[in-house]
C-alpha cells in the first residue's frame, strides 16, 4: 500500500470509531427496546462493534428484545471472548459486578519475560488502550500487576514476577456495584481485576462502567419512587410511558378512595366546622413533607448500604423524635394560623381549633415520620425494590393519618 491508500485506510477507520463511539453514546441514554430500534437501521458488523462496548448487561438486555434471527447474526460478529464472557456474567446478580466484566485478555503467566509480553501488548495496543498487565499463577489466581512504565525500564529477560507488585487491588466477582464504587473512591484506576471466591481471575472491569451503572440507578431511583420504571428515558415514546404510567397512577387513584372515605366518615364533623375544611390540605402537605424527608433519609441509606441490620429501630426512634420536634414547631405556626383565621370567618371556639391543629400537626408529622421509614423496609422485606412507588404509599398514609386525625380531634374535642 502507498502513503495515499495508508492514509484513507486510517480516515475510514478513524470515521467508523467515531460513528461507533456516536452508537455506543446514543444506546446508553436509551432504554433497551428503544435501543433496538435505533440500532436496527444500522449494519450488523456496526451493530456487533457497538454492542462489544457497552456495558456487558445492557448489550445482552438489548439482544434479548432483538428479533432472534437478527439476534445470531449480531453474535456471529463478537468475538468469541466477548460471547463467553457474557455467559459467565450471566452466573451473578444483576447488581453485581460480575454482570459487567469483560474478557481477562491483558492476563498472563508470572513467569513470562518482559521481552515475551511486549510483543504480545504491541500488537494489543494497536486495537485497545493497555495500561497494566495483570499476572497469574498456574491456576488462574491472580498475583500481582505490572504498569507499562515498568516494562519500558525493566532488562528485556526479566520475568514478569520480578518486576510485579504483588498481591494487587481487585473486585469480588459477587460484589455489589455500590460497594465496588465505596471502593473507588480511594482507588482510581482505568482498570480493575474481577476475582472469584478463591482469588482467581474471572474478569476485568472498567471504572467507567461502574461509574456509569452507578449513575444510571441513582438516577433511575428518582422516578421509582413515583411509580417511573427506570428503563424510561427522554427519548421514550409516549405510547410506551402512558403503558409503563398509567398502571401507577389507577393505583395512586384507589389509594385517594381511601383518603377521601376516611374524609367522608367525618363529613359531619365538616359541616359543623367548615372551617377545617382549609387545613385539611395545609396538613396533609406538611405531613407528607415530613415523610418524605425520612423516606430519602431511609432510601439513601439502603442504597449506600449505611442501614446495617439492627439499626431500623434507631431510626424509626430518631425520625419519630425529628417528628415530634418538627411537629410541635410548625404545630404552634398553624395553631396560631388557625386562631386568626376562625377569628376572622367568625367561628366558635378558636383557642380550641387551634389546640386541634396543633395536635394533629403534632401526631401527624410523628406517624409520617415513622412511616417514611417503614414503606421502604416493608418493600425491601417483601422483597420489592424499596424506591419503587414508595411516594405513592407513602403519601396515602400521610393523608389518612393527618386528615383522619384532625377530624377525629375536632369530633372529640369541640363537638
Amino acid at each position: 500500500m502507498n502513503n495515499t491508500e495508508i492514509r484513507e485506510e486510517q480516515e475510514h477507520q478513524e470515521k467508523d470509531e467515531k460513528r461507533i463511539d456516536q452508537l455506543r453514546t446514543s444506546v446508553t441514554r436509551r432504554a433497551p427496546l428503544d435501543a433496538v430500534v435505533l440500532l436496527n437501521r444500522e449494519s450488523d458488523e456496526l451493530v456487533g462493534d457497538v454492542l462489544e462496548r457497552l456495558d456487558p448487561t445492557l448489550a445482552m438486555r438489548i439482544l434479548s428484545h432483538m428479533d432472534p434471527k437478527r439476534g445470531e447474526l449480531l453474535r456471529s460478529h463478537i468475538s468469541d471472548q466477548v460471547g463467553e464472557q457474557w455467559s459467565v456474567n450471566l452466573n451473578y446478580d444483576e447488581d453485581s459486578v460480575g454482570r459487567l466484566m469483560e474478557p481477562p485478555i491483558e492476563a498472563y503467566p508470572e513467569t513470562m519475560s518482559v521481552r515475551e509480553i511486549v510483543g504480545i501488548l504491541k500488537n494489543s495496543a494497536r486495537e485497545r488502550q493497555v495500561i497494566y498487565a495483570y499476572t497469574i499463577d498456574e491456576e488462574r489466581r491472580l498475583t500481582g500487576v505490572v504498569a507499562m512504565r515498568e516494562m519500558l525500564f525493566a532488562a528485556p529477560d526479566e520475568q514478569l514476577r520480578e518486576i510485579m507488585v504483588e498481591e494487587p487491588f481487585y473486585f469480588r466477582a459477587d460484589s455489589t456495584v455500590e460497594e465496588a464504587m465505596k471502593a473507588m473512591l480511594l482507588r482510581h484506576y482505568p482498570i480493575y481485576p474481577v476475582c472469584d471466591a478463591d482469588r482467581k481471575l474471572v474478569g476485568f472491569i472498567r471504572g467507567y462502567a461502574l461509574f456509569e451503572r452507578h449513575t444510571y440507578e441513582l438516577t433511575a431511583q428518582t422516578g421509582q419512587m413515583v411509580g417511573i420504571y427506570k428503563e424510561e428515558h427522554v427519548s421514550t415514546p409516549w405510547w410506551r410511558c402512558l403503558f409503563l404510567r398509567h398502571p401507577w397512577l389507577q393505583l395512586n387513584l384507589l389509594t385517594a378512595f381511601l383518603a377521601g372515605a376516611v374524609v367522608g366518615v367525618f363529613d359531619e364533623t365538616i359541616s359543623r366546622i367548615v372551617v377545617l375544611a382549609a387545613f385539611l390540605p395545609v396538613l396533609a402537605g406538611q405531613s407528607g413533607n415530613t415523610g418524605c424527608q425520612a423516606l430519602a433519609v431511609t432510601l439513601r441509606g439502603l442504597t449506600l448500604n449505611e442501614l446495617k441490620p439492627g439499626m431500623e429501630k434507631k431510626l424509626v426512634f430518631k425520625e419519630a423524635l425529628l417528628g415530634s420536634i418538627n411537629g410541635l414547631l410548625v404545630g404552634i405556626t398553624a395553631g396560631i394560623g388557625m386562631f386568626f383565621y376562625s377569628k376572622q370567618t367568625g367561628s366558635a371556639m378558636p383557642l380550641k381549633l387551634s389546640a386541634v391543629v396543633l395536635l394533629a400537626m403534632l401526631g401527624a408529622c410523628v406517624a409520617s415520620g415513622i412511616t417514611g421509614v417503614m414503606v421502604p423496609l416493608i418493600l425491601r422485606r417483601l422483597g420489592a425494590d424499596p424506591a419503587t412507588a414508595s411516594t405513592i404509599f407513602l403519601t396515602t398514609a400521610t393523608d389518612v393519618i393527618s386528615m383522619g386525625l384532625l377530624l377525629w380531634l375536632a369530633t372529640i374535642l369541640i363537638l
